[in-house]
């Protein structure tokens, strides 16, 4: 198969050559290869200014992200090659993981970018998020039956991220019937994931480890998990000894999803959910003068542009001081942030300013990323989005 060749503009290859597969539109020299002579997805050779070979990727000519390396040597992304990344990611989670439920693929960093494969044992939730992927949809869906033989392949097809890639949002059932909850473990704790209905892929396993954490904290505790889905951080302290969890959350949804979690686990007579805004139910309870020993914030990226920084970042202020405001003293709070545009510094000064504004003093106990089934790639740093903090703050 005869590629197209990509040549980049004088100097722009370094980035690549220090480890990065992105390529930019305004990097590519547009007299001597045109992007709009190419199609969606195509795959092609990227070459230097003065054509050395760089490498192989597939192209979206309308994306700010033109490119996306997928190889450093000459060859297609074809059945074969996919085969054998997929070999690669599913022997690394082998040797991570007793039970089939993590991440399987995590794109760039299993060096198949733009595809997201998440395993519920027998059933996997596909994101196909570039068109690149989505032109090798069968190939995809071949090679997981191939490699896993699964009962089930659902692409959640519906992420804001393919907008941006000028594919059109969909869920589709590309094999199998795939049901609309399916049961995991994570932790020793047996949790439903809604496939269809949920968030993403319908689970969050990049939280895993700092849920686990928890584990020697929450025992005797009354808990908030504030933005809590399905109540994964809640229910799993309640198995891990929790005196009283209450979960909140905007959805209805989510919150019965989190009530079916406690009755699984049979720790329903020790739960509760509170439907609404945040910020507006943590004031209320702070009116009705609650306090907690610990508290989990964990809310969706409220950066998700460089351009939301500013308003974002005024939003962690707040929700951390409210929540600051319901701990005990001597009380834990776990913040979470997955805003790739939230830097961990940042993250580490809004606990520092919260706790001089309220008076407290704050101790950093335990600091988080993502689990490893989402591994880093040391030269994007886009792949190291989750950052946690586990501070105890404390009455001066």
């Amino acid at each position: 198969m005869e590629l197209k060749i990509l040549r980049l503009n004088r100097h722009e290859e370094k980035r690549l050559q220090g480890g990065h597969l992105w390529i930019y539109s305004n990097e590519v020299n547009n007299r001597e290869t045109p992007l709009k002579q190419f199609q969606p997805g195509e795959q092609v050779r990227v070459q230097t200014h003065s054509g050395k070979f760089i490498g192989t990727a597939y192209v979206n000519p309308h994306s700010l992200i033109c490119a996306r390396l997928f190889s450093r040597e000459s060859q297609v992304l074809d059945n074969t090659l996919l085969l054998h990344r997929l070999k690669k990611a599913l022997s690394l989670r082998a040797r991570l993981f007793e039970e089939p439920f993590y991440r399987l693929v995590y794109g760039e960093s299993d060096l198949l970018p733009g595809l997201v494969v998440d395993r519920f044992g027998d059933h996997l939730s596909v994101q196909l998020n570039s068109a690149g992927m989505e032109m090798l949809k069968s190939e995809i869906i071949d090679a997981l039956k191939t490699l896993l033989d699964p009962k089930s392949i659902l692409l959640r097809n519906d992420g804001s991220i393919r907008q941006l890639e000028g594919l059109t949002q969909e869920i589709e059932i590309a094999h199998g019937k795939s049901p609309k909850e399916v049961e995991l473990l994570e932790n020793g704790v047996k949790m439903l994931a809604p496939l269809h209905d949920g968030q993403k892929t319908g689970w969050f396993f990049d939280q895993r480890p700092n849920r686990a954490m928890l584990k020697h904290y929450v025992p005797g505790k009354r808990v908030l998990d504030v933005f809590s889905y399905v109540g994964s951080f809640a229910i799993q302290a309640a198995v891990f000894g929790a005196k009283e969890v209450m979960a909140v959350d905007s959805s209805r949804f989510a919150l019965e999803m989190a009530e079916k979690n406690a009755v699984l686990n049979g720790v329903d007579n020790i739960f509760s959910g509170a439907e609404g805004d945040a910020f507006d139910v943590l004031k209320a309870l702070r009116q009705e003068n609650e306090q907690f020993d610990v508290i989990v914030v964990d809310p969706p990226a409220f950066i998700k542009r460089k351009k939301d920084h500013k308003e974002g970042l005024r939003a962690y202020h707040r929700i951390n001081e409210l929540a600051m405001r319901l701990l005990k003293d001597d009380g834990l709070l776990l913040s979470a942030s997955c805003s790739m545009h939230l830097q961990r510094d940042e993250l580490m000064d809004v606990l520092r300013s919260g706790g001089r504004r309220l008076d407290r003093h704050v101790q950093v106990l335990f600091e988080g990323i993502q689990g490893p089934d989402h591994p880093v790639h040391p030269a994007i740093p886009e792949t190291c989005y989750l950052k946690a903090f586990l501070a105890q703050v404390s009455k001066e």
